[in-house]
């Protein structure tokens, strides 16, 4: 039996069929790629994730992404790719030979950008030296390691499946591989979590060098097990001391704040995750990845798969799940959703270059939030102030109509 290849009724929001301007230039495009597998599920994870059995379907999974890949490619239209993403799960569960005829695979498709970055998601309890030079030759070219903590009662407590001595020798072997160019994600406002002690972790990850640092506080969401079974979190004020402490030592080492929980060092900023902030285009392949596309004629279409992996796998089934095309009245806050993110916002003139509707259609909410002391009065750009950060929601309330 073959895949079906025609796609998902289309899903209107709002006013998505009145007019709205041309696009005058595309923007940049990312790709998404899903891998679903994890060695455990983490109690406080909301992503789609599956356990994984001993034998991961490596082959027939390359060749649904490749053919889900495929059907998206007539929205493509011949731009090249700046920046791919491995996220998960845990993709380096998955061999070099796979990742290899798979980015083999995509070049083939879609041409890549000169200076294309590269990322995979790792987790410290898969690390194994031979297999990272392996990614790296493959032209993988920045790892995002996914280290937690580095106390071990904390990492209990998070149901991770390495301990602190592999996390960071899992840095140490990032680099001994080639990656000059890697993210540590770091959590705090963990179980029990004392304010030395969510410093002491920073410290740690510092001490390591990474170019670059997603610093977050853990949040309990729906469909988890921390859902269901609160753990005992930090009270509102240690919380609030750690965020400033932490964001004090960020900056005396040299990681510059770009966004509400990423930290970099002077030119490393991700490339890949600054696209979607800066509402760029990206296709998005795997089991629940979602996608964003923009059409020459304005048309702006989020796209999401099917989401179980058995699913994904049944050539009975199809790829996509669903696709909604952005109304005018959803697109102020879709945009701003993002761009606000970022410390520094982005400059007005991209509001219409990305969504084809003019500045004016943001004065109403602009204004009001402006008046409410959550978005700077500065006319050549978007940002938010420092208030506005701290009540993102808030800020962005004020642009849905």
């Amino acid at each position: 039996m073959t895949r079906e290849s025609s796609a998902s009724p289309l899903i209107f929001g709002g006013d998505a069929q009145s007019p709205r301007a041309a696009l005058p230039v595309l923007p940049p495009l990312a790709l998404y790629i899903h891998i679903p597998w994890c060695v455990r599920k983490c109690p406080y994870c909301d992503f789609n994730s599956h356990t994984a059995s001993p034998e991961l379907p490596e082959e027939e999974y390359v060749d649904a992404l490749l053919a889900d890949l495929d059907q998206d490619l007539h929205a493509v239209y011949g731009r090249e790719l700046s920046s791919i993403f491995f996220g998960g799960g845990t993709p380096s569960l998955f061999s070099a030979a796979a990742l290899g005829r798979l980015l083999k695979g995509v070049e083939q498709r879609i041409a890549f950008a000169s200076d294309i970055e590269i990322t995979l998601e790792a987790n410290p309890g898969t690390f194994e030296q031979d297999k990272f030079v392996a990614y790296r030759k493959l032209g993988i070219n920045r790892l995002s390691i996914g280290i937690q903590s580095f106390q071990q009662e904390k990492l209990e407590a998070l149901g991770r499946i390495h301990n602190g001595d592999e996390a960071v020798r899992a840095a140490g072997m990032a680099r001994q591989a080639g990656f000059d160019n890697f993210n540590l994600d770091l959590m705090h406002g963990l179980p029990n979590q004392s304010l030395d002690d969510a410093l002491a972790d920073l410290r740690t990850a510092i001490a390591l060098k990474p170019t670059h640092l997603s610093w977050y506080q853990l949040t309990l969401e729906p469909n988890t097990v921390f859902w269901n079974q609160p753990p005992t979190l930090p009270e509102d004020d240690t919380l609030w001391d750690i965020q400033e402490a932490g964001q004090a030592l960020l900056a005396e080492h040299g990681y510059a704040q770009y966004e509400v929980s990423a930290y970099a060092l002077p030119g490393r900023p991700a490339r890949h995750n600054l696209n979607y902030w800066s509402f760029g285009d990206f296709i998005g392949i795997g089991a629940g990845a979602h996608g964003k596309l923009s059409h020459p004629d304005g048309r702006i279409v989020r796209t999401w798969k099917t989401r179980l992996p058995k699913d994904y796998l049944n050539p009975a089934k199809r790829f996509q799940a669903g696709e909604k095309a952005l109304g005018n009245d959803e697109m102020p806050f879709e945009f701003l959703m993002n761009a606000l993110r970022l410390t520094e916002g982005v400059e007005s003139r991209l509001y219409p270059e990305r969504t084809g509707m003019s500045l004016e259609s943001l004065a109403e909410g602009r204004r009001e939030a402006e008046q409410s002391g959550l978005l700077q009065v500065e006319p050549s750009r978007l940002v938010a102030t420092e208030r506005g950060q701290l009540f993102l929601n808030d800020l962005l309330q004020k642009f849905l109509t």
